[in-house]
C-alpha cells in the first residue's frame, strides 16, 4: 500500500464487545461483496472466533483520522490485515497492513534432498527476524 491508513471498526456490540481488541492484536479484514446491506462491506475477522466487527462505512461511524469501508474498499485486494491501535467505548481504531507484511512465503521446495536424520543434528530454534505478524496474536 502506498499510504497509511487507519480504519474504525464498529458493531462491536453485536459480537464478543471490545474483548477481541487488544492494543497490538493483528486481525483479519475480509471484503463481503455479497453483504445484502453494503455492497462494500469489509468484516472483521479474527480465526478460532470468527467475525468480529465490519469496518465503518457511514458518516455517523467513521471516526475522523480513519477512513470509510468503501475508499478503502477498492485500495486492498480481497482481504488485508489490520492491527489494533486503539479501543474506545464503542469501536476500535485499526491501522491497515500489506499482506506481506503478515503472511510469510513458503519457503520449502518438495525437490529438496532428503537428508538421513543420523548425520544431522538438532538445530536450535530461531527467532524470525522479519517483521510479519501473526494474524490473531498481539504483535511485539
Amino acid at each position: 500500500m502506498e499510504k497509511t491508513y487507519f480504519v474504525t471498526i464498529t458493531g462491536l456490540n453485536h459480537y464478543y464487545g471490545k474483548k477481541p481488541f487488544e492494543i497490538g492484536r493483528i486481525i483479519k479484514l475480509i471484503k463481503e461483496p455479497d453483504n445484502e446491506y453494503d455492497k462494500e462491506a469489509i468484516l472483521a475477522f479474527l480465526p478460532f472466533i470468527d467475525k468480529i466487527g465490519y469496518v465503518a462505512n457511514s458518516t455517523n461511524t467513521v471516526y475522523d483520522g480513519t477512513i470509510s469501508a468503501g475508499r478503502l474498499y477498492d485500495k486492498i485486494d480481497d482481504y488485508a490485515y489490520g492491527k489494533v491501535m486503539f479501543v474506545t467505548h464503542s469501536s476500535a481504531i485499526v491501522l491497515v497492513l500489506d499482506k506481506e507484511d503478515v503472511e510469510e512465503e513458503d519457503d520449502e521446495t518438495d525437490d529438496a534432498p532428503e537428508v538421513p536424520k543420523k548425520e544431522v543434528e538438532p538445530e536450535k530454534p530461531k527467532k524470525k527476524k522479519n517483521n510479519r505478524q501473526p494474524i490473531g496474536f498481539k504483535a511485539e
